[in-house]
């Protein structure tokens, strides 16, 4: 009576001959004499019509992520708050220089026009509270978002003044630069 270890290997043995006939079955074997591949067929493409002007959506972010998969909401709302001190304090130091690349030219002479009015020292940003997206929309390849940024700045008395400014920024998708302009300010509260 043969022991258990050649039971053993006997049972691997014969295991190994089906998984080898297997793989041998299912494989098979080049001989040469295959039909060689066929290229693929071309898709049809069907010319779309130009789209009208789109009115904005009420899933503006989404629609905007889908428009421009490079669009990231977190990494915007990082720039916007950098933005917002970035204008903020070249508004307070009066640096045209800076605040004209970020601005639209309405908003541009808006804030000149503010420069050029001022009578006293303006406040201080002291800090930047808080920054949310409280609406989006994309009308065309034209991307708008709105922020509210709560802040405190530095007033003629002891105490911080916090305001709550309301931004919207625009981008034309199809543009190179990745560069989001200031487009309108309000100094309103903010939607809830």
């Amino acid at each position: 009576m043969p022991d258990s270890q050649t039971l053993v290997l006997l049972v691997a043995a014969m295991v190994a001959g089906v998984v080898c006939f297997r793989l041998y079955t299912v494989l098979g074997r080049r001989t040469g004499h295959e039909a060689p591949p066929q290229p693929a067929p071309r898709p049809t493409v069907v010319p779309q019509p130009a789209p009208a002007q789109i009115a904005p959506s009420p899933g503006g972010l989404l629609d905007i992520q889908l428009a421009d998969p490079k669009f990231d909401a977190a990494m915007f709302l990082a720039g916007a708050r950098a933005a917002y001190t970035q204008i903020v304090n070249a508004f307070a130091a009066g640096d045209r220089a800076v605040l004209r690349p970020l601005l639209s030219p309405d908003v541009f002479a808006a804030f000149d026009a503010g420069i050029t009015g001022r009578t006293e020292p303006p406040a201080a940003l002291v800090k930047l509270s808080d920054a949310r997206i409280v609406s989006s929309a994309l009308a065309g390849r034209t991307a708008e978002i709105t922020l509210a940024f709560t802040s405190e700045f530095a007033g003629a008395e002891e105490d911080n003044n916090v305001v709550t400014d309301v931004w919207t920024f625009e981008r034309n998708l199809d543009s190179k630069d990745p560069n989001w302009a200031l487009i309108a300010t309000s100094g309103d509260d903010a939607p809830q």
